[in-house]
């Protein structure tokens, strides 16, 4: 009928298909466009970002600029994400140029993005420049930061901003303490672990959650009290996850610390994951039980489950 000449009727239509995950009938609708302003382009650099394509979000960002369309904050926030996607500072940092340049205002989503982009590439001290001349911060840009520094070790500056966020009246939530907790458990910190875990329930009156749990056990897995988190695994009001069993059992096997298990734990109907049998196994394997050792490999066999070899990534120059 002729309506996508309309630009208001091209635009909510390729929003539509972006929303619905259709990538290539949005990028048709786009192609087909015959007038675009800055709402097309950023709902096609929003929809590259969301189908794992962050290249081809650079790719039209750069079309945008042959044809002089300037971007909005949504343009900019998507491409960030793309940066953030491929870890790719150098874009990143020329986004974080144009900001500047152009005196584009930073906002509280502007600036959480920006500097979750530096954090995620490895860039600790920019992302901390970034997060200090925020001039407003909210619950979410906070949190995400605290997972930044942990994720760098900066363990202190974690506890820092976490006794900020309590003085700036921010009501933390169930994510915050979960962010928190797991910062506690990647750097060993068992005693302010079990405070906040306290504090969570006690002053927020947040009801732990199987997360909460899972980085509990980790957190004193990690350090070597196996029989406090077995105990914490026992008394929990759900059934622990794959995951907090994988955990669980790594400890054992890492700390040479079999404690007295019982054979339903260690193979809890949920635990339909290779990995967790594969422990399990050599745990009865360290303890001399080798019929329940080898039960559990025929199980595993039986159930078709594989464990999938480790790898990891090594970052080399270029």
């Amino acid at each position: 009928m002729g309506f996508p000449s309309d630009r208001y009727i091209g635009n909510t239509l390729l929003k539509m298909y972006v929303d619905c995950g259709a990538f290539l009938f949005a990028r048709n609708v786009f192609d087909e466009m015959p007038v675009r302003d800055v709402v097309s382009w950023s709902s096609m650099i929003v929809a590259s970002v969301a189908s794992n394509s962050p290249l081809d979000a650079l790719g039209v960002f750069r079309e945008m600029n042959v044809v002089n369309e300037k971007p909005n904050s949504v343009t900019l926030l998507s491409l960030l994400s793309a940066c953030t996607q491929m870890l790719n500072v150098n874009a990143g940092g020329s986004i974080h140029c144009y900001i500047t340049r152009n005196w584009v205002e930073m906002g509280v989503a502007l600036g959480t993005a920006l500097f979750e982009m530096y954090g995620k590439c490895g860039k600790i001290d920019q992302a901390l420049l970034v997060f200090n001349s925020m001039h407003e911060k909210n619950l979410q840009s906070c949190t995400i930061m605290i997972s930044v520094l942990a994720d760098h070790g900066r363990w202190k500056d974690c506890t820092c901003l976490f006794i900020q966020m309590e003085a700036m009246g921010l009501q933390l939530d169930s994510m915050s303490f979960t962010v928190i907790l797991s910062a506690c458990s990647h750097m060993g910190l068992v005693y302010e672990g079990k405070k906040y875990f306290d504090r969570m329930v006690r002053l927020y009156d947040i009801e732990p959650t199987v997360e909460h749990y899972g980085c509990m056990v980790d957190l004193l897995g990690r350090a070597g009290l196996i029989q406090e988190a077995y105990d914490i695994i026992q008394n929990m009001p759900m059934e622990p996850n794959d995951i907090i069993m994988r955990s669980f059992l790594s400890s054992c096997r890492n700390h040479g610390w079999i404690p007295s298990l019982e054979y339903n734990l260690l193979s809890k109907p949920n635990s339909e994951l290779g990995p967790n049998y594969v422990l399990a196994a050599n745990i009865f394997s360290i303890r001399d039980s080798w019929k329940d050792a080898n039960d559990l490999r025929l199980a595993m066999k039986e159930k078709g489950l594989k464990k999938i070899p480790g790898f990891s990534w090594v970052e080399v120059p270029n």
